[in-house]
């Protein structure tokens, strides 16, 4: 298919069939979610992929008791960065500078900016901001899974602060923003697949400023 045959392809599947999806094709979609560009590069999140039967069992009731939980074959959680703090800038700016072989100090200014910039925020700013850029990489994986022929289901639907301990992400300095369920549809009970997509017209969607 090509692209756009994808993207017409998928829906958010709302039944699965429980099928595993290839570790192979799993990790493209985790590879473009990698990729995926964030503002200065920092790419403040981390995505859990989680298989553990019992575990996603905890995880459903947190999650409204979305049946796609458990019948996917991988959980994708996309946590954000709680905070953007001067130690993980500099983190990824020092990554940076060793592997394209910049002088210690060649991007201390923009550094320093973006310490500046941070600092002037607050904590729960400086998360929102994070988690903004984790949306990016989050329509990616969507769009890599469709690539891909693997369903996914993009979730909102869930108690983000009880994720958060069941996982130990306070631990680890993130929070959870929004799950994504990638398996394959359940064509017998999944009342959505013959619906026709319905999106807004180009016409009303698009303004051209030409």
């Amino acid at each position: 298919m090509s692209f756009l045959e994808s993207l017409n392809w998928r829906y958010a599947t709302k039944r699965m069939n429980g099928k595993k999806v290839p570790q192979n094709k799993v990790d493209i979609v985790l590879e473009a979610a990698r990729l995926a560009p964030t503002s200065s590069g920092l790419q403040p999140f981390t995505i859990l992929s989680i298989t553990d039967p019992a575990l996603l069992e905890k995880i459903k009731p947190i999650a409204n008791n979305q049946a796609q939980i458990t019948e996917a074959s991988h959980l994708l959680v996309f946590a954000a960065w709680d905070s953007i703090t001067p130690e993980r800038i500099d983190e990824v700016f020092d990554q940076v500078i060793k592997e394209r072989n910049l002088p210690a100090d060649g991007l201390d200014n923009y550094r320093n900016f973006l310490k500046s910039r941070f600092g002037s925020m607050s904590t729960e700013e400086q998360f929102q901001s994070a988690a903004r850029q984790s949306y990016v990489a989050f329509g990616i994986a969507i769009a890599a899974a469709a690539t891909e022929e693997i369903d996914a289901t993009p979730m909102e639907g869930f108690r983000n602060a009880e994720l958060d301990e069941l996982l130990g992400l306070n631990e680890k300095g993130l929070r959870s923003v929004t799950l994504l369920p990638l398996g394959y549809r359940d064509e017998e009970n999944d009342w959505l697949l013959k619906q026709k997509k319905v999106r807004r017209s180009r016409a009303d969607l698009v303004i051209e400023l030409n």
